[in-house]
């Protein structure tokens, strides 16, 4: 599998998106513009695809609530509350900005990933949602990005 590919699909994994892809593809002693570029075409994919698609998997959750794979289901509603629950005192009381420093901070259990679905359970429009989550993927990779090169930490 070539590198960039490598990184651009860890790019899209949850909780490692962008920021740790590019740890790995530095780590793996990749070229770091192609190692940059792969994990920013990840970033944008999800900021683009997720908000669209989160309401079709809560309509697939609630129909899985109604066969065997209801553990599925109750999986997925267990971690949207928590989601709410982590992300609601940024975004209720800073909008776009918590938004954005939610996505931005490098942490388990914040990213795009949760950031979109904070977004869509809080209610905010799609027009706020994807530059924010584009803007703190991003952030969340140079914040990553620098200790990983050696210039801070």
């Amino acid at each position: 599998m070539s590198s960039f590919l490598e990184v651009f699909l860890l790019s899209l994994v949850p909780t490692f998106e962008g920021r740790y892809a590019i740890v790995y593809g530095i780590g793996r002693g990749y070229p770091l513009w192609e190692t940059l570029l792969s994990a920013s075409l990840g970033v944008l994919l999800l900021s683009l695809l997720l908000p669209a698609l989160l309401p079709y998997i809560d309509r697939i959750m609630l129909w899985l609530e109604k066969t065997p794979l209801r553990k599925v289901a109750h999986f997925y509603l267990y971690y949207v509350e928590r989601v709410r629950k982590k992300a609601h005192p940024y975004v209720e009381k800073w909008g776009f900005i918590g938004l954005t420093i939610f996505v931005a901070i490098p942490l388990p259990g914040t990213g795009i990933w949760t950031g979109a679905l904070a977004a869509y359970l809080l209610g905010i429009e799609k027009k706020q949602t994807v530059p924010a989550l584009i803007l703190g993927g991003l952030l969340s990779m140079a914040v990553t990005v620098l200790p990983a090169l050696g210039l801070f930490g």
